[in-house]
């Protein structure tokens, strides 16, 4: 005889009951804490694919990069790539560079950059790269409340609820009543759920948040490293010390 159906019946039963033991503050905190999970999961999806994009078009940009001769070479196609953080800072980069070798008033290019005009590109890099990682980042915020705060607000929500069972008991018998622990435990139950609530909610978030934390560094390393490649190929081919 399969008993799983049974004890999966069993405890969706008992955990119905127990929510509907629930105090109104606690119901509230559990309406609360399933939005949190909801949007904890939302995120996470989110980012993990935006991450997983991101980091497959760097390998492909990375290497059509280092196939090209001259450094000017992809951003004279004019071509657009979304969703790739190297092509944003090479995008960036080639911009700002282009209007350093353009002359007055023509679209001829000079073949020389001063050391000047050097540290000008080289400071648009690094505030792409900037640009990029605070992109990477963006909602990870709210991954990094619901792990602390999912937890203390379950608690709440158990401390409320102790704090209303043993108010209850103590009014049964300020009535004359014969308080036991069957009156009581309903209560307790019912109290306890909310934490159990809030570590769902912050057991996913926390290990979701801290890959999600190792790949966005993994990214950031990266931007930072192709930018400095970057710099280094761009003084290579146009730098001159005298001018």
């Amino acid at each position: 005889m399969n008993i799983l159906p049974i004890l999966f019946a069993k405890s969706e039963l008992d955990l119905e009951y127990v929510i509907r033991e629930a105090t109104f503050e606690g119901k509230v905190i559990i309406v609360l804490l399933i939005i949190f999970s909801v949007v904890a999961w939302s995120i996470m999806a989110a980012k993990a694919v935006e991450m997983r994009k991101a980091r497959r078009l760097n390998r492909y940009f990375d290497q059509e990069f280092r196939r090209q001769k001259q450094v000017l070479a992809i951003h004279d196609r004019r071509i657009a790539v979304e969703g790739c953080p190297l092509f944003a800072v090479y995008t960036a980069g080639g911009h700002e560079l282009e209007q350093r070798l353009k002359l007055a008033g023509g679209e001829e290019r000079r073949t020389r950059l001063s050391l000047k005009s050097i540290e000008h590109i080289k400071r648009t890099l690094e505030r792409a790269v900037a640009e990029e990682a605070l992109k990477l980042e963006s909602g990870l915020i709210l991954l990094a409340i619901a792990v602390s705060g999912a937890p203390f607000l379950g608690l709440l929500g158990t401390v409320w609820g102790v704090m209303s069972a043993f108010s209850g008991v103590a009014r049964a018998a300020a009535e004359g009543g014969r308080p036991d622990l069957a009156s009581m435990a309903p209560g307790v139950a019912a109290a306890l759920v909310t934490t159990v609530a809030g570590l769902l909610v912050a057991i996913p978030s926390m290990f979701g948040y801290n890959w999600l934390v190792h790949n966005l560094r993994i990214l950031t390393v990266e931007l930072d490293n192709f930018a400095q490649e970057l710099m280094s190929r761009v003084e290579t081919e146009f730098l001159v010390d005298d001018e």
